[in-house]
């Protein structure tokens, strides 16, 4: 499928927002938990800086680790995941299913413009 290139940019820009967006998901969350003051800043630094290093690992365009297509997909919906249960976890279900959604849309067209790469 070929799709006119200002579309294919806007997906992949779009794309990356969506994974900034996941980033600070987590650290909202982190930052918001009950308890002490300096477990939520260390949770709140620590769950997007561990989804971020997972990430360029093993997902990002030029990770570390080559893996297969299903090796890609399934650490992007574990991070994307876990940013969707932090936002429902704080009672912003409906923002939480409609970031799925359009995480999950984006996905199928970078992963088609990429040819299943």
């Amino acid at each position: 499928m070929t799709i006119p290139a200002p579309l294919a940019w806007a997906a992949e820009g779009l794309a990356f927002a969506l994974e900034l967006a996941a980033l600070a998901a987590l650290a909202w969350w982190g930052f918001t938990r009950p308890g002490s003051r300096m477990a939520s800043i260390a949770l709140g630094l620590a769950a997007p800086l561990l989804a971020a290093v997972v990430w360029g690992a093993f997902a990002a365009p030029r990770a570390s680790f080559t893996l297969p297509l299903v090796g890609v997909l399934a650490v992007k919906a574990l991070v994307f995941g876990a940013a969707v249960v932090a936002l429902a976890s704080m009672g912003h279900r409906s923002l939480a299913l409609w970031f799925g959604v359009v995480v999950v849309l984006d996905t199928a067209v970078i992963t088609s413009l990429r040819g299943g790469e």
